[in-house]
Order: C-alpha cells, then sequence, then structure tokens
C-alpha cells in the first residue's frame, strides 16, 4: 500500500480518491471493494480496507442513494416545537412507526415561522428524505407540488396544507370545541371568556367556530369583549384571564384554546382562588393540580402522529391513490381537584 501523506487531515473529509491513492489502487477498484464486489483479489480488498481504517473513510450515502435511485430510509418531520407535549407526544409515535420500517426519523422545529418552515422543508428534501410529514405553520404550500410529482411523499398533520392537495390527519376540533362549550352551558355559564392562539392558526379558527355554534345553538350571543386572541403562552394567558375578571361583568368560565393557554388561565385562576370553571383543547400534565373544576377536550395525540406516519409509509411502498382526509374524534375529559 501506497505511503500515507499529510494531505488528509482532520479539515476536510477524505474522499474515495484519497483511498484509491493510500491504497495504490484505482478508483473504480475503490468503489468495487467498497460495494462487496466478490471478484476483486483479495491483496487489494486488504490493502483499501486498510486504508478505509487509517483515513477514517465513510462513503456518502446521500451520494449513493442518487446514483443508485434507491431509497435514503429517512423521513423528515417538521412540527412547531418539541418542547411543547403536543409535538413531543406526535414525534414519539412517528419515532416507533418508522423504527417498525427500519427507517430513520429526522425532526425539525419550525417555530410557528412559515419562512424557516420553507428553509427545513428544502433542507430536508435536498437530504433526499423519503418522504416529509408536516404540522404546516406557512400558508402557501404549493412549493412542494414539484417535489411530490417526482415521487415525494407528503403528509400533513393536525392542520392541513394551503394550495396543495396531500394526505391530511386532523383532529374534530369543531367538534370538540362544541361539545365543550356546551359542557359549560349546560352548568348555567352564560359569560364564557374566550382565549386563543392567533386566530390565523387553522385550529384556532376551527375552534372558534365550534365555541360560537355551541352558544348560538344556547340562544346565547357571542360577546367580543370575551374573546382575546393572540395569547401565544401561559404569561399573555395568566394576564388576559387578570383583565378580564377584573373588568366589568367578568366571565364565570373560560375556554382556552390550547395546554399552555390552559396552565396560564388555571395559574391565574388559583393565585386568586377564584371559582370560575375551565374547559381546555389539550390535555398537559399538571391538569390534575388545577385548584378549580377543569374540563379537558381530550383526544389521543399518539394516535395522531401513528396514523399520519401509516399513511406516510404507505405511499412510500407505492400507494398512489387519491389523497386521504382522516379526522379523529375527541372526548370530554373532567379534572375535579379539592383544596
Amino acid at each position: 500500500m501506497g505511503r500515507l501523506t499529510t494531505a488528509v487531515e482532520a479539515t476536510r473529509r477524505p474522499t474515495m480518491n484519497d483511498v484509491a491513492k493510500a491504497a495504490g489502487v484505482s478508483l473504480k477498484t475503490v468503489s468495487r471493494v467498497i460495494n462487496a464486489d466478490p471478484t476483486v483479489q483479495r491483496e487489494y480488498v486488504e490493502s483499501v480496507h486498510a486504508a478505509v481504517s487509517i483515513l477514517g473513510f465513510r462513503r456518502n450515502e446521500i451520494a449513493r442513494t442518487l446514483r443508485s435511485g434507491q431509497t435514503s430510509s429517512t423521513i423528515g418531520l417538521v412540527i412547531e416545537d418539541l418542547a411543547n407535549p403536543f409535538y413531543s407526544a406526535i414525534a414519539s409515535a412517528v419515532e416507533r412507526v418508522a423504527a417498525e420500517h427500519r427507517t430513520l426519523l429526522i425532526t425539525a422545529s419550525s417555530e410557528e415561522n412559515p419562512d424557516r418552515e420553507r428553509e427545513v422543508l428544502q433542507e430536508l428534501l435536498q437530504r433526499r428524505v423519503d418522504g416529509l410529514l408536516i404540522v404546516p405553520a406557512g400558508v402557501d404550500h404549493g412549493f412542494l407540488r414539484a417535489e411530490m410529482a417526482r415521487g415525494v411523499p407528503v403528509v400533513f398533520l393536525d392542520r392541513p396544507p394551503t394550495g396543495l392537495d396531500a394526505d391530511t390527519v386532523l383532529l374534530d376540533n369543531v367538534g370538540g370545541a362544541r361539545s365543550g362549550v356546551e359542557y359549560m352551558l349546560a352548568r348555567g355559564h352564560r359569560r364564557i371568556g374566550m382565549l386563543l392562539d392567533s386566530l390565523t392558526i387553522f385550529t384556532m379558527r376551527e375552534r372558534l367556530a365550534g365555541a360560537r355554534a355551541a352558544l348560538m345553538q344556547c340562544g346565547v350571543g357571542f360577546d367580543d369583549a370575551l374573546l382575546r386572541d393572540d395569547v401565544h403562552d401561559p404569561g399573555q394567558a395568566s394576564s388576559a384571564v387578570a383583565a378580564m375578571l377584573d373588568g366589568h361583568a367578568p366571565p364565570t368560565a373560560f375556554f382556552c384554546g390550547n395546554n399552555r393557554i390552559a396552565i396560564g388561565a388555571a395559574l391565574e385562576l388559583a393565585r386568586r382562588d377564584h371559582p370560575a370553571a375551565l374547559v381546555a383543547f389539550d390535555d398537559f400534565e399538571a391538569s390534575g393540580l388545577v385548584h378549580n373544576l377543569l374540563t379537558i377536550i381530550g383526544y389521543d395525540n399518539q394516535e395522531l402522529g401513528r396514523r399520519a406516519a401509516e399513511v406516510l409509509f404507505r405511499r412510500v411502498a407505492g400507494d398512489r391513490s387519491s389523497p386521504e382526509r382522516i379526522m379523529l374524534s375527541t372526548d370530554l375529559r373532567h379534572v375535579r381537584v379539592t383544596s
């Protein structure tokens, strides 16, 4: 084997050309050895393996996949925020399905930023993932149409895409919110504060529509003074609850559009030892510690991730039927905590 030079340092990744030079063989011979061609002479095999070991050479799997047309055995998942238990549960469920298919999952956060979402998706596509799972943040996903036409399957979950016809797995947001507000109305509440994240988000619009439908059905008019949107975190939720309770004719109950809002609302009510009831979309770990009567609009978020991943792997396997729209049901879960 030829003498190793100092040209291949840690400053760059060694290439097959470096291996060929170090082993004293042709580039074609290196390629045949790396691809386990049984016809290569034993002395060349030993020389190439020795050079690979010394140089620390690793072949570029992405490039190999592009040349061979094979799948990469990776999929991408783009969600809003892994720190949120809702999204971490989805990622966990997707990862289990991926493992069953001997596939690596690459997870990235969009941080609810459309520009970052597009950047992350393009990076995953450059890595030639076999498919994508997306909780959309952007308002137009038409840029994915060309990739889908080339055979990259894409499945959306929790929210539908815009400008694109694709498989989607959703929750019954309207039905869930409607049943939660109906529950409070049946218990005599007529002034119900509505706390929602941005109404540019599909789920928030749907949940508000469900709440409005419940009020209309019960003959209770919708009071804009009881609506607070653009509530993004527990701190803002606490402030919104405080302002509403300190105002004229305060609410006797609150409808919270997601778990982070519910946490903030619960903290403010506990701080005041206030008897207002809460109904909240999404369960959260501390729900059993809330000092008030709490009703959760719950669902199986693991099922949301699992169903979406199963659809994706069916598409990866070659299913080219029309896109599906799967709707998962919700249920009411009551938590009563005594002091």
